[in-house]
């Protein structure tokens, strides 16, 4: 049976909230019990993980190279033998290298596993057409938290963390590999009008001003992408934090940071319903500019903002992942877009594995105002958005 777009919405995405729930989310339940069982600090666990982001910035355009010379199928496959491996050798641990050597292979999985692979994939199966399906990708795995954080916690509590490890591990081997190997029946539908496009844009790119503006655009996107990650990691790190800072009672601001994740679902859903036929650019701008949005409103009016604070927070978090995908598709085209996707993100994960321990740093010294930190970089994000040149005619 052939996959039309909708079966490669659900498979993709259901593929996607397992690699980000065993990956991304993992930390956040099992640290502790890992620093605990093999007297590792705390730091050191997150350190192993920075060490995970470093190399999948590097494996990156890597894996974007292949995927756009053989499709998205065999290295999304790879990645999820090499997530298993990854955390079989997690759960095996005893030492504090060998932690680190887990998460440097889960690194390979990350950087050839989670979205930007995901995205190349189906830009390579649906050209100019894949918007909608990297919005329903992003939809399912909005919920990965939702769905990872409280089983992790149930397995960690029962069985113990390495047993965590193995079960997604296993889920990996068992439900992952088989829904990417099922992409072999996906049905590409590119038109003629798309490569035709193509065509006329390399023609373009051969003056020495098309190549000039290209690159320049490349440079200002791959600042917006690192800018984007460094906040929202840093808010996912120390959210209830900055909450507190700003005056919230800790019930309260647990309960407000809860609201992010529902937050980016519907910022996807309002791309998705309204946002689909307009430039990605104009989502990108509008989405950035949430975040410094939220933070005025929290400096104004203190506690009594924070769920509007992380309600703005995560619908422009949830929109600018859907923008990650499809503006160097609109902007670039989809020619060698998955190796450029990697070269373009791999300044976002590195200012990434940085992010949680610069912004505490600002956290720490400044208290709430560190919000100005992350607002003003935001708001530079969106110079930079503002300064592309880029023919913002909306789609057909």
């Amino acid at each position: 049976m052939l996959l039309h777009r909708t079966h490669v919405t659900i498979i993709l995405g259901i593929a996607q909230t397992l690699a980000w729930a065993s990956s991304y989310y993992l930390l956040a339940v099992l640290a502790t019990p890992i620093s605990q069982s093999i007297d590792i600090s705390y730091s050191l666990v997150f350190a192993a993980f920075s060490t995970a982001l470093l190399v999948s910035a590097a494996i990156g355009p890597i894996a974007g190279r292949l995927i756009d010379r053989f499709g998205g199928r065999p290295v999304l496959m790879a990645s999820n033998l090499v997530f298993a491996a990854g955390l079989l050798l997690l759960s095996q641990a005893t030492q504090t290298i060998h932690v680190f050597v887990a998460w440097a292979i889960m690194g390979v999985a990350m950087g050839s596993g989670l979205y930007e692979a995901a995205f190349s994939a189906v830009v390579h199966l649906y050209g100019q057409k894949a918007r909608g399906v990297i919005t329903g990708i992003t939809l399912f795995a909005g919920f990965a938290s939702t769905v990872g954080w409280p089983l992790s916690g149930y397995l960690e509590g029962v069985y113990g963390w390495q047993t965590v490890c193995l079960v997604w591990a296993a889920l990996h081997v068992l439900v992952g590999l088989p829904l990417n190997a099922w992409l072999s029946q996906a049905s590409p539908e590119k038109v003629a009008s798309t490569r035709s496009a193509d065509t006329s844009s390399e023609v373009e790119a051969t003056s020495s001003l098309a190549n000039k503006n290209r690159r320049r655009n490349a440079y200002l996107m791959a600042y917006v992408f690192a800018v984007s990650w460094f906040i929202s990691t840093a808010m996912a790190a120390h959210l209830p934090q900055v909450l507190q800072a700003s005056g919230a009672l800790l019930v309260v601001a647990i309960a407000a940071a809860a609201l992010v994740g529902p937050a980016q679902v519907a910022g996807r859903l309002l791309e998705y319903g309204f946002l689909k036929h307009s430039h990605p650019l104009l989502s990108a701008r509008l989405a950035i500019l949430a975040h410094p949005v939220a933070a005025l409103c929290l400096g104004v009016f203190g506690a009594s903002a924070v769920y509007v604070f992380t309600i703005f927070h995560g619908l422009g978090n949830g929109i600018l992942t859907i923008a990650i995908g499809t503006l160097p598709l609109k902007v670039f085209g989809e020619h060698g877009y998955g190796q450029r996707q990697g070269w373009l993100m791999a300044p976002a994960r590195v200012v990434q594995a940085g992010s949680p321990f610069l912004f505490g740093l600002a956290l720490a010294s400044w208290g709430s105002q560190a919000l100005w930190l992350s607002a003003l970089l935001a708001l530079s994000a969106f110079i930079a958005l503002w300064a592309m040149r880029v023919d913002t005619q909306p789609s057909e």
